[in-house]
């Protein structure tokens, strides 16, 4: 196939980096694939996948808030605070009653300290790295939002729950410290991650079903409409060379306001999607369907 450009969700599987995950689709839809927000390789589910040129788009999702669904095994923590790495402490476990209790303690902003096994950067080098060659590392504190944080069950030690978070939240640290603050200890021992944004998991497809994918590949123009940043804007004729020769038009008609809006979606009057651009800034973030003059399309 040729390049195309599209925003796709992914159901990504566990045990798979989030990286490997997108072969298949480097292989069917385009070999220029990247992703808005990366899951750890035990976790599992929904990944926006952007291939083409729509892969300068992640500034759109990046700042998204994010639901799972988190399994939280009690009485013990590992290393890398998921069920890869090795037991470091012990402890007995908590009551349901002090989990319940708890919890509310944990909703709105708090200080989070990321995980030691983690793909941040500390002085040029991954913190991941830094931990696994021994040395000591002082992970600073940062301010995220839980919005919510229902529990599911409770049973031998296991805790599911559905939670609700800002961006830049670790649930591998939001374990770590619900069992220490439950007198215990804790790691995260599954998660699946239900939505991004407005986009749900029950949308997404597997990216090894080529037909699924190359299906999905339609929503795009939907897919876009539906982030909250972006207003609609149609590109009169005479605006689209000077669009294709990457500038922005000096004239546009607004299809659709966004009350949040950053970014506007350019289409041409027969409603071809031809550039994505910061429309405070009057810049082209990304051109989709260039349009050349005498070529038809």
């Amino acid at each position: 196939m040729g390049t195309h450009a599209s925003i796709l969700l992914i159901n990504k599987r566990s045990g798979l980096t989030s990286f490997s995950s997108l072969n298949a689709i480097k292989r069917t839809v385009d070999p220029k694939v990247g992703h808005a927000g990366t899951l750890d390789k035990f976790a599992e589910g929904l990944l926006v996948v952007l291939t083409g040129s729509m892969t300068k788009l992640n500034v759109l999702f990046s700042t998204m808030d994010k639901s799972y669904r988190a399994t939280i095994r009690f009485g013990c923590e590992t290393d890398t605070l998921d069920p890869e790495g090795e037991v470091i402490a012990k402890a007995d476990l908590p009551s349901l009653d002090t989990i319940i209790s708890t919890i509310p303690t944990f909703l709105g902003e708090i200080m989070q300290a990321p995980p030691l096994y983690s793909a941040l950067h500390i002085q040029g080098k991954r913190a991941s790295d830094i931990a696994r060659s021994g040395k000591q590392v002082e992970m600073a504190q940062r301010p995220v939002t839980v919005y919510d944080f229902t529990l599911i069950s409770y049973e031998q030690g296991v805790l599911v729950a559905d939670i609700h978070v800002s961006k830049g939240t670790y649930i591998r640290s939001l374990a770590r410290d619900l069992g220490l603050a439950c007198g215990s200890r804790a790691y995260l021992e599954a998660l699946q991650r239900t939505s991004i944004g407005p986009f749900r998991l029950t949308e997404s497809v597997d990216a090894n079903d080529k037909d699924a994918l190359l299906n999905a590949m339609k929503h795009t123009d939907a897919y876009l409409a539906r982030v909250p940043s972006v207003s609609i804007f149609e590109v009169p004729d005479d605006q689209l060379f000077r669009l294709a020769n990457g500038s922005f038009p000096t004239s546009l008609r607004e299809v659709r306001h966004s009350n949040q809006e950053v970014y506007g979606a350019l289409y041409s009057r027969d409603g071809v999607l031809r550039a994505v651009a910061d429309m405070q800034k009057g810049q082209l973030i990304a051109q989709v369907h260039p349009y050349q003059r005498g070529r038809v399309e």
